[in-house]
């Protein structure tokens, strides 16, 4: 499995960004996909998660301003963020695991495949 993220940026506070991240040979049927974020000096944290059937679990930091969702074909993966803050501001990864998602947000440690990150930076 490869997993490749696109669509950061730089944006001032309030505005919106689309990242994506696209999944080659990855044939789980059971999985759980995640975004993660790590700012300067901070651990990564998790932001949002889906299962493979459209379950999803979100940061309480982000809940009502961001929106996790799968394409059609299940191989991409989005993050809608809108209302973006300055403290967004982190490299976002996506990640994935062959198991499904849980009621709570997984830790880093519970994803064994991830992305090589997009930057996001929101300016005041």
């Amino acid at each position: 499995v490869q997993l490749v993220e696109s669509g950061g940026g730089s944006v001032q506070s309030g505005g919106s960004l689309r990242l994506s991240c696209v999944a080659s040979r990855f044939a789980y049927s059971s999985y759980c996909l995640g975004w993660f974020r790590q700012a300067p000096g901070k651990g990564r944290e998790g932001v949002a998660q889906i299962n493979a059937d459209s379950l999803t679990n979100y940061a309480n930091s982000v809940k009502g301003r961001f929106t996790i969702s799968q394409g059609n074909t299940k191989n991409t993966l989005y993050l809608q963020m809108n209302s973006l803050k300055p403290e967004d501001t982190a490299m976002y990864y996506c990640a994935a695991r062959p198991w499904p998602c849980m009621t709570t947000i997984l830790p880093p440690s519970d994803f064994g495949v991830w992305g090589q990150g997009t930057q996001v930076t929101v300016s005041s």
